[in-house]
């Protein structure tokens, strides 16, 4: 399988806080994989160094071959990647539509001059953005109106026009940071079943997630990463039954240690 993101050696230090230290994994074409671990163990960290928001200290990124180690967030969008955040990135004070249509600034093919006169080219460009607009937000399932404010919008129809704008980028790397945290049970489940929908128009995707029921349904491999390093790769199953993801999350039980030791 053609790799489309690759992560060697990552490492990201604040001070003499190591936030990622060494991380190396890779995604695959139609690929769904999640990075999970508990608060603070660096996935966060590791997204923004793939994305472009932090520099990494060392190691290196590559996205479909291309070295993108340190780039702005909009070349390495510009190379095929695109993210949603844990806190909503939306415009709040922007229409649905317009939200979604910002996703598209990368291959709408107008100038400035374009819209300053509003050429025939302009014109074009509006209403292709408009019908790409709309065709996201049919994908993703987002039923309400799209002509008001996304303040409006109850936080799960949020989520939703904030994924569209994603994937109106037309991106091949989907990375999700907490996509069903604030969903109830419903909404996580429409989230699996349009991940699954996603992955199957060709896209890969990496998560953040802290459901473990979502990722141990939906994910086909799972990195677990603990004070910024990988502590276990594997399938779900594998996973599971890691003793370094039990203890990493639940803690060591020492209780027969402190037994064995007073005997």
């Amino acid at each position: 399988m053609t790799a489309v993101l690759e992560v060697k050696d990552l490492q990201v230090a604040f001070g003499g806080v190591r936030a990622v230290d060494g991380l190396s994994f890779s995604a695959h074409e139609r690929e769904i994989i999640a990075v999970i671990g508990p608060n603070g163990a660096g996935k966060t960290s590791a997204f923004n160094c793939i994305t472009g928001f932090y520099r990494p200290t060392s190691g290196s990124v590559r996205i479909k071959g291309l070295e993108t180690t340190g780039k702005r967030p909009a070349d390495i969008a510009a190379a095929g990647v695109t993210r949603t955040f844990q806190n909503l990135r939306l415009f709040p004070d922007l229409t649905v539509l317009d939200n979604v249509r910002a996703g598209m600034h990368l291959y709408g093919g107008q100038s400035w001059a374009d819209a300053i006169l509003h050429t025939p080219r302009f014109k074009r460009s509006e209403a292709m953005y408009t019908d790409e607009a709309n065709y996201w937000l049919d994908f993703v399932g987002f039923e309400g109106a799209r002509g008001v404010p996304v303040r409006n919008l109850s936080y799960g129809q949020q989520k939703r026009v904030e994924i569209a704008r994603a994937l109106a980028r037309k991106a091949e790397l989907l990375l999700l940071d907490e996509p069903a945290a604030g969903l109830n049970y419903s909404e996580k489940q429409q989230l699996l079943v349009l991940c699954r929908r996603i992955r199957d128009l060709g896209t890969s995707i990496v998560l953040i997630e802290h459901d473990m029921g979502l990722v141990m349904e939906l994910s086909e491999r799972i990195i677990v990463m603990n004070f910024g390093r990988e502590i276990a790769v594997g399938t779900p199953a594998e996973v599971k039954a890691n003793p370094a993801v039990i203890e990493a999350y639940l803690g060591k039980d020492d209780e027969g240690a402190q037994s064995n030791g007073d005997a």
